[in-house]
């Protein structure tokens, strides 16, 4: 298979003595960033797009490549020294972990993911889940809490993170919908939806122990047993438990850059 010329044109002065149109500043900082980035993760994984999607990675989670930058395929194949193709391949599994995001314009760019934004995401969940918990409980099946069972089982075997979000939400209203209020159920299921992102972001950053699937596993306990309180606590422990560990994710990282 032919690769895509355009990786592997030298960078260098141009033939000619006119000299190429002066670059913004902030590509030329974007680049720079990238260069280091590359130069500093060292000996490559197994294929190079597991190098890029790692590189990039690192670079996301740790600020050195900011929300809203333009990751540019052609920049990238460049710093890299690789054709297009790993580069597409890596850009798709960064969108599948929350950490880029494809527009019309721009291309792929570094994904938006706000603290506050997700600590209100937190509290509208705790709010809206735990009123559906509570009136789901009474009603819930056998049937029920073995489909929710299931799907505990599936988010272990789980290796694709895009569809963790979708499992994380199936097992969450698999347990809210006995609650018989479809109005609350749109909402709740609304929200889980704009978690889904953060869901998968915090997965990238701190692993998929973040899943909690002890908690999962209590919150089925404590409705068999038709333990209102009990199941209600734990679904509030579990969405706090969340929103400390982003919380601390981003304190962590913002420290790290200020001693930089």
């Amino acid at each position: 298979m032919s690769q895509d010329p355009s990786s592997r044109q030298p960078v260098g002065p141009p033939s000619s003595d006119r000299q190429p149109p002066e670059r913004p500043s902030g590509e030329r900082r974007s680049d720079n960033t990238l260069a280091a980035l590359v130069a500093a993760e060292g000996a490559r994984p197994k294929t190079a797009t597991e190098f890029v999607e790692a590189t990039l990675k690192k670079g996301i989670l740790s600020g050195a490549l900011p929300a809203g930058m333009a990751l540019r395929q052609e920049d990238l194949a460049r710093e890299f020294g690789l054709s297009r193709m790993p580069i597409r391949e890596a850009l798709r599994q960064l969108e599948a972990q929350a950490l880029i995001d494809f527009t019309a314009h721009k291309g792929a760019v570094v994904t938006e993911i706000s603290l506050e934004d997700a600590l209100d995401l937190f509290a509208i969940r705790r709010a809206l889940e735990t009123a559906a918990f509570a009136l789901s409980i009474p009603n819930l099946s056998p049937d029920d809490l073995g489909r929710a069972v299931e799907v505990i089982a599936e988010i272990d075997t789980e290796a694709d993170a895009g569809r963790l979000g979708q499992l994380n939400r199936q097992f969450h209203m698999t347990l809210y919908a006995r609650a018989g209020r479809p109005k609350l159920l749109t909402l709740v299921e609304a929200q889980l939806a704009s978690y889904d992102r953060y869901l998968r972001f915090h997965l990238s950053a701190e692993g998929r122990e973040q899943m909690a699937q002890d908690d999962h596993r209590a919150m089925v306990e404590a409705a068999a047993t038709r333990d209102v309180a009990g199941a209600i606590a734990v679904l509030e422990r579990h969405i706090d438990t969340a929103a400390d560990a982003l919380t601390r994710f981003y304190a962590m990282r913002d420290g790290a850059a200020q001693v930089e």
